[in-house]
């Protein structure tokens, strides 16, 4: 099954989310941190399981713009400097999806590290 492409795409800079709509009518606001930390970028991800890098200290960054990429992803430059990262609808949908999930295993991941969310990002 081909995945829903949004049929709205919004930045909201003031509520720090971006706002989904798709053609069912559903509509779902992914946070700024939330998109940072998850990006599917090789900085975040790695090249391979357990390369992973966990992502702190983006509680307050924003997304200065959002780029299409041909006719399957959107690639956003973060305030931080990340622009590296590629959202596939595929992608953006299954986050829409598991947001909570998603969301709850990265903060699980931070607790295992000893890390909290607005720890500075090691060098």
């Amino acid at each position: 099954m081909k995945s829903p492409i949004p049929q709205s795409l919004v930045v909201h800079q003031q509520s720090k989310v971006l706002e989904l709509g798709y053609e069912d009518g559903s509509n779902y606001r992914l946070p700024f941190e939330f998109l940072r930390v998850v990006s599917p970028s090789a900085e975040v991800r790695g090249h391979g399981p357990g390369q992973e890098t966990l992502q702190t200290g983006k509680r307050n960054v924003s997304i200065l713009s959002v780029e299409p990429v041909g006719h399957y992803a959107i690639k956003p430059t973060f305030t931080d400097g990340h622009d590296s990262g590629l959202f596939s609808w595929e992608y953006l949908h299954e986050l829409c999806l598991n947001q909570e999930d998603i969301w709850q295993e990265h903060l699980d991941k931070l607790a295992q590290a000893g890390l909290d969310r607005d720890a500075p990002m090691k060098k």
